[in-house]
């Protein structure tokens, strides 16, 4: 039992280690090279940036968090929904599969203005804009895995006579979570890049807002303090999904 945890412990440490070389070898190049703190800062002056109370560090990563889980989990629904509904109702794939794959291909920074428009300034144009980058490829991997089910389960079910209900609980929905969860941490990557499309192109609070804010003043350790922040985020909702697959997945079905 303790060999099973050891593999994990020690990938653990080897990422963890692996980031605190690169931090080091940054510390070190930036103050070797005396580069200048507007072009390059150090990791220091990068984390030193956290005691400016102007810049609101808490509450905009808060509105960015916001943004993007709330993205994410709509994405994640609307997604497996539809992915459900397709493998039940062929007609309606046939029909709204393509039309989703035309509007998927509209470039998410020409939505923008219309959220705007049609929902003023907030977090519900960034949650949107978040959801239609993440959604479309949590719905196409959860509908191939809804489809691609042995066909001996499937006679053996309707040998039984076992309804649609128990074919998709029993078979369909054990065998698709791989799938899902494939098109999940996808997802999950694309959030964040949605809520941050969504505060750059307009915004009044976030840390996408406050990295356009700190740009004119050439505050460069604060826009990429704001860079790291979101890269934590992403990690811990892309860690998030992995806890979970973890939970409902076998080490051997899961999708790399």
């Amino acid at each position: 039992m303790a060999g099973d945890g050891a593999g994990p412990a020690r990938s653990f440490a080897i990422i963890l280690i692996v980031h605190l070389a690169v931090l080091v070898l940054w510390q070190v190049a930036v103050d070797a090279f005396h580069v200048p703190k507007f072009i390059l800062p150090s990791p220091l002056a990068t984390v030193q940036t956290l005691g400016t109370a102007s810049y609101a560090w808490g509450s905009n990563t808060l509105v960015t968090a916001i943004e993007i889980l709330g993205g994410f989990a709509l994405g994640a629904f609307v997604g497996i929904t539809l992915a459900v509904i397709f493998s039940w109702a062929p007609l309606v794939s046939m029909v709204l599969l393509p039309l989703f794959v035309t509007l998927n291909m509209i470039p998410k920074v020409a939505l923008g203005p219309l959220l705007i428009v049609w929902f003023s300034y907030g977090i519900v144009p960034n949650i949107l804009i978040a959801f239609s980058i993440c959604f479309f490829p949590i719905l196409l991997t959860t509908a191939r895995g809804l489809r691609e089910v042995e066909p001996d389960l499937l006679d053996l079910v309707k040998s039984l006579r076992g309804s649609r209900w128990t074919l998709f609980r029993k078979i369909q929905l054990p065998g698709s979570l791989p799938y899902v969860f494939s098109g999940m941490k996808v997802g999950a990557i694309l959030a964040v890049a949605g809520a941050i499309v969504g505060e750059f192109i307009a915004s009044e609070r976030g840390l996408g807002y406050l990295m356009i804010q700190v740009q004119s003043s050439l505050d460069t350790p604060a826009m990429v303090m704001a860079v790291v922040l979101l890269t934590l985020l992403g990690v811990a909702l892309y860690g998030l999904v992995l806890a979970l697959e973890r939970m409902f997945v076998v080490g051997d079905a899961r999708q790399t």
